[in-house]
């Protein structure tokens, strides 16, 4: 059997835990990160930037799809213009240059916003699979309060098709540790 095919059979289940503050859910990520989990979502009513660094979290490579967007944009709106008014349909009025820059920056501009903006929209809903109506982690008793004043965090378990592992009794162990109010698990991921 191929590795790819090893892979492939093998489910991801998370184990969540309800933290009441932020320190909290701080300390217990600090303490699954010490024991060596990596697969970890956390769940907050508000930002939390210090999270980015203690999950280990790449910095975020949509501004260069936004900067793609918007040169394809530049582009594109810079040449529509030239091709209309130099190429296709040149009037000379006035004696006037038909390929006339100024003329040109202001629509250049509008259709750089406008690209880099639908390719942050668009781009965002791909990268994050969205609209996403429904998760098994909604049913979760609570979960809705991570937007209120509950922070959550769910670790990844992997299960082959055996049932090995521990279901995730760990990393519930070190979440009630760290001050976990409420520990849920294994939900489907």
């Amino acid at each position: 059997m191929s590795s790819a095919m090893a892979i492939a059979r093998v489910r991801t289940e998370r184990v969540l835990g309800e933290f009441p503050t932020a320190e909290a859910m701080l300390a217990g990520v600090d303490a699954l990160v010490r024991e060596g989990y990596r697969t970890m979502e956390t769940y907050t009513p508000f930002d939390m930037p210090e999270l980015d660094e203690r999950l280990g979290l790449p910095r975020s490579r949509i501004g260069w799809l936004v900067a793609a967007g918007g040169l394809v944009g530049m582009v594109l709106a810079y040449g529509v213009q030239w091709w209309a008014n130099v190429h296709d349909y040149p009037l000379n009025s006035g004696g006037r240059p038909v390929h006339a820059v100024p003329a040109f920056l202001l629509a250049t501009f509008e259709g750089t916003v406008l690209f880099a903006a639908f390719a942050a929209f668009f781009g965002l809903m791909i990268w994050l699979r969205l609209p996403r109506l429904w998760a098994p982690i909604d049913e979760v008793e609570g979960f809705g309060r991570a937007s209120v004043d509950r922070f959550w965090i769910a670790v990844g378990i992997p299960v082959d098709g055996k049932g090995a592992g521990d279901g995730g009794a760990r990393a519930i162990e070190i979440m009630r540790g760290a001050g976990a109010s409420n520990t849920v698990g294994p939900v489907a991921a």
